[in-house]
């Protein structure tokens, strides 16, 4: 990572290149003027593509709502990554980023609808992008391919779209329009960096008052910090041929991003939790500390369930203060990133008949996604189920007597002859190893193909193949191996004083491992630095996608042939076309990610290997029925159709029905319905099965297994909670019944994978609006848009906790044909046992709301113009519906628990921008969020339920950006903004998981790192 003083000289290098250059301006581009607003069309040449439309037209308007960001949008934002700018739009939903540290997938992906980013096809001048990554959860594009250095303009249509661009395109469509015909040389670059004054009071004297006591875990920030800086430059050059018929456009840029972790801001110093009746926050964190704790589940202990070590090498009772593990200011608020990008678009047209054009590109991105030390999350001499051997020598007289004589009762002879503790699970981590480091590196090449141009009088067509191909290597660092450090949990006296691994001192050499060293977390001397190599066990990850697609389409207008209405000027258009897509997915995790031997993994990562290809026919039709008539300005009806036969066994119908009427020139009435589809891809249909684990809940009698437990009224383990009945439904032999083991850990078995008998997700999608450019106040357009989007069959798993309770309740086949008891009725004491949560068609998802959209602009005389811009969204609903018969829930204003990152009611974005006459244009925004209620505020079942007062709402938010560019020369072009301009900090809550939820806020929703300041130049040579 480059240093900010080597990144600002080469940044004051260029403005100062930029505003002394006194060449003039050779370079064109085809950049538009505007913000971000709804269109209905974009200008090229008289003709024009839409997204959502194959069919070109000079008059074309579009029956489906179409938000537009222009380039200059992304310039008065700042942006480098085009992730952040497709986040403000309140049509798009929290997606992986550069914010998510545990759980990346080093990815960036775009959530239209809160529909998942799988049902989000991404295109790059109309032509998709491939799977993002092979890497688990990372088949959604990735928009790290995109360089926003050459982005002219994003195209967002939302709702189904598959009859045009097929499968996928459930939620929506985001089409990023390229810079590809560009004469010259450019320059552009940019640096910005986040400003924050740690300045919340409450958060710090919590911080202190845990500081008292633990000093190394509880600490404040600088009160002023400056960080997460970025750098990024991009040069273009541009050719046209000696006659003017063709062009090459080449760049090249590289972009290099500063971590922020989550140590340099006080609202996230440490992770909350509550207290005092849930009305204020409190330091919370991880019981596995750099001082081991321990967890015994007997209770037999002198101190009960819960005691620790302490530096002298002694168990004694834990506080829950100064043995909690503050695990926050470890992980990253923001990731690193560093990224090359390399492309060229040609075309050239030989004649009206034969243009042959290309596009190539290349992405190398490395990021790394850091959380805090990984550790011996509850294992110990028998791996995950816990258990300390009596008679290791890392323990003292008093630990013996304590864990061994006391609390087990055992002899010196049983003592010595090595009797296990059991049920004790041990919890320390590894500060000593360092932070966990997930090191992600993707390779993403593309390359397009193609030829266009007139097929015939009145007809063009275009033909094309592209390939693409994303590789990843992963590289997770610093993870502790479970096998590994039970064997070295296990330490013995070989008998001549000498500590060794049990493994090694047996009389069994086949179990031997030479390489084994005594790990000692009990003496208070910490464990030596050759243990800690023992232990800690790299994991590895390999992979790569691929996909091909051959396309070949013509359209045109049928008017010249007669098809066209008595009572219309323009004929009838029509596009037809034919597709094949090949994906192919190969994911090859070592042994460790496959055996799930990371004690931080949760579980295994499982290969992957597979392809699916389609073969596709499609039409487009768009005919005026009526122009220029009383009543009618326009009246035009479309439709759309695609077939596909999928490899995987089954055809999809896809089709388009749409209209619009212009009853005078000043307003418009669209409304459509589409019929979507999205197959599932490579890694839901041949994902390898395996088993993992998945938690559950205590019940009222104490188990975690409503089945388990001893019958006998006078043992002093509890019956199940479940009759006999009951639990039979679940499998539960009538011997085993009462008498069924459970886990002290409530971790039971869950088997995992793919399922390559799975259909495809189907979607209905509704839209009714209305568009207005009033000719009685000039420079005023605005659009409102109902949407309504509903998916049946969606692909997921039904919850093992569900499938277990819904057994136990209605004995339904559907439920309980999951359920398989192992050995002895268990569902976790060996692989026999376990629940199924295979890939499955079930549930539904639905969305419905409105968009607004408006945009007005007027001149001021001599001071110039003034222009406003407004988008937003009004959610209705957001509706799940897990699996067929369970109940639906809606998350529509929540937040927390299944709803997970904020859903609020109502979000815009307002911008009003000064252009003066002195080549300076200024603008200004508003970005507003509702307030969220945390979900189990509902009255709905599946969400209602006990919270703390504190985490109850997210307040509404309310960001204010400032940004301004100077024309200082023809050629030359300078930028300075500042987002977030009062250093507004995120809402906070103690509720807010994993994933993307971090450092006690939503960084992928709300702004969570200060001020954005950021300076630019774009010069032209």
């Amino acid at each position: 990572m480059k240093s900010r003083n080597y990144k600002a000289c080469i940044l004051a290098s260029t403005l100062l290149a930029g505003a002394g250059a006194l060449s003039p301006a050779l370079a064109q581009d085809a950049n538009q003027e505007g913000t971000a607003a709804s269109t209905t069309q974009s200008a090229a040449d008289d003709v024009v593509v839409v997204t959502g439309s194959r069919i070109q037209s000079a008059n074309l308007v579009s029956t489906s709502p179409v938000t537009q960001v222009s380039s200059e949008e992304l310039d008065l934002r700042g942006v480098v990554r085009v992730e952040d700018m497709l986040n403000t739009l309140p049509q798009a939903f929290a997606a992986q980023g550069s914010a998510i540290s545990n759980g990346a997938t080093g990815t960036a992906t775009v959530n239209l609808r809160g529909l998942g980013a799988v049902r989000t096809l991404v295109l790059v001048n109309g032509r998709r992008l491939p799977f993002g990554s092979p890497g688990a959860g990372g088949v959604p594009p990735d928009l790290n391919q995109v360089p926003s250095a050459l982005v002219e303009r994003v195209e967002v249509l939302t709702g189904g779209a598959s009859a045009v661009y097929g499968s996928d395109a459930l939620a929506g469509v985001v089409n990023f329009i390229m810079m590809d015909d560009f004469e010259g040389v450019r320059i552009d670059t940019q640096y910005s960096f986040y400003q924050h004054k740690n300045d919340n009071s409450t958060i710090q004297s919590l911080i202190n008052e845990f500081g008292a006591t633990n000093p190394s875990q509880f600490k404040l920030p600088d009160d002023n910090v400056l960080d997460g800086e970025t750098f990024e430059i991009t040069g273009v050059m541009g050719v046209n041929t000696p006659d003017g018929r063709g062009n090459v456009t080449a760049f090249a840029g590289y972009r290099n991003v500063d971590p922020v972790l989550q140590a340099d801001r006080d609202y996230s110093g440490c992770a909350f939790g509550t207290r005092n009746n849930g009305t204020e926050f409190t330091c919370s964190g991880s019981s596995t500390n750099q001082i081991a704790n321990f967890l015994d589940f007997t209770g037999q202990a002198p101190t009960g369930i819960w005691f620790r070590t302490s530096p002298q090498g002694e168990f004694i009772a834990r506080d829950f203060t100064s043995d909690t593990f503050n695990f926050n200011p470890f992980n990253y608020y923001q990731r690193p990133d560093e990224t090359y990008r390399l492309g060229a678009f040609a075309h050239y047209e030989i004649n009206e008949h034969f243009e042959p054009y290309a596009e190539l590109s290349f992405m190398d991105n490395r990021t790394v996604a850091q959380i805090a030390p990984s550790g011996v999350f509850g294992g110990g001499v028998a791996g995950q189920s816990g258990g300390i051997n009596c008679n290791n020598p890392f323990l003292s007289d008093q630990q013996v007597d304590f864990l061994c004589r006391q609390g087990r009762g055992f002899t010196d002879a049983e003592i010595a002859a090595g009797a296990i503790a059991e049920d004790v699970i041990i919890l320390r981590r590894n500060v000593e190893g360092g932070n966990r480091r997930d090191d992600l590196q993707h390779n993403a090449y593309r390359g397009v193909v193609g030829v266009r141009g007139e097929a015939f009088a009145g007809f063009d067509y275009d033909i094309y193949a592209s390939w693409s191909k994303v590789t990843l290597t992963e590289d997770y660092e610093n993870e502790l191996s479970i096998q590994k450090t039970s064997k070295a949990l296990n330490a013995v006296d070989d008998g001549s004083g000498n500590i060794v691994c049990a493994v090694n001192a047996d009389s069994n050499p086949a179990n031997d491992d030479p390489a084994c060293v005594p790990y000692d977390i009990f003496s208070g001397n910490g464990p030596s630095d050759a243990a800690l190599n023992y232990i800690v066990s790299p994991l590895l990850q390999r992979g790569e996608t691929n996909q091909q697609v051959v396309s070949a389409s013509i359209f045109g207008d049928l008017g010249q042939y007669g098809m066209q209405s008595p009572m219309a000027d323009n004929g009838v258009a029509i596009a037809l076309g034919t597709e094949y897509r090949r994906d192919y997915l190969d994911r090859l995790p070592d042994a460790g990610f496959q055996s799930g031997d990371g004690f931080g993994q949760g579980g295994p990562t499982n290969p992957v290997s597979g392809s699916t290809d389609v073969w596709e026919i499609f039409g487009e039709l768009q005919v005026p029925l009526i122009e220029n008539r009383p009543g009618f300005e326009s009246l035009t009806f479309e439709a759309a159709y695609r077939y596909s036969d999928y490899s995987s066994g089954f055809q999809t119908d896809t089709y388009k029905l749409a209209a619009d009427w212009s009853p005078v020139s000043d307003f418009r009435f669209r409304g459509s319905y589409q019929r979507a589809v999205r197959a599932p891809n490579v890694i839901e249909l041949f994902s390898t099965q395996g088993i993992g684990l998945f938690d559950l809940n205590q019940n009222a009698n104490g188990l975690y297994d409503p089945c388990a437990g001893d019958f006998d009224p006078n043992s002093a383990t509890p019956e199940p909670a479940r009759s006999e009945a009951e639990c039979a439904r679940t499998g539960v032999a009538p011997g085993d019944y009462g008498n069924i083991a459970d886990n002290p850990a409530g971790q039971f078995n869950v088997l995992t994978g793919g399922n390559p008998n799975l259909d495809p997700e189907s979607a209905d999608t509704y839209a009714l609006g209305v568009v207005g450019t009033p000719s009685f106040l000039p420079g005023l357009s605005f659009s409102i848009d109902y949407f309504n989007i509903e998916i049946e069959d969606t692909i997921s798993t039904i919850p093992p906790a569900a499938a277990l309770q819904n057994c136990l309740d209605s004995g339904d086949p559907v439920f309980c044909d999951l359920i398989n008891r192992g050995n002895g009725s268990t569902l976790w004491a060996n692989p026999t046992g376990f629940v199924e949560a295979l890939n499955i068609n079930t549930g539904s998802l639905k969305t419905s709301g409105v968009d607004i959209t408006a945009a007005y602009s007027f001149d001021i005389g001599t001071y110039g113009g003034l222009g406003f811009d407004l988008v937003g969204t009004w959610l209705d609903e957001l509706e799940t519906v897990d699996f067929p018969g369970d109940t639906a829930y809606d998350c529509v204003g929540f937040y927390g628990s299944i709803c997970g990152t904020p859903n609020p009611e109502w979000r815009h974005k307002l911008r009003a921008t000064w252009s003066t006459p002195w080549d300076v244009r200024v603008s200004a925004s508003w970005r507003y969020y509702d307030s969220v209620d945390i979900a189990a505020t509902s009255d709905n079942p599946k969400l209602t339920g006990g919270f703390s007062e504190i985490n109850k709402t997210l307040d509404s938010q309310n960001y204010f950006d400032l940004s301004g560019s100077w024309q200082v020369r023809e050629n030359a072009t300078l930028r300075l903004g500042v987002n977030n301009i009062f250093d507004r900090e995120p809402p906070l809550s103690a509720a807010v998981g994993a994933g993307f939820g971090n450092g006690n806020t939503f960084p992928q929703v709300y702004d969570s790192l200060g001020r954005y300041v950021f300076a630019g130049a774009t010069v032209d040579f």
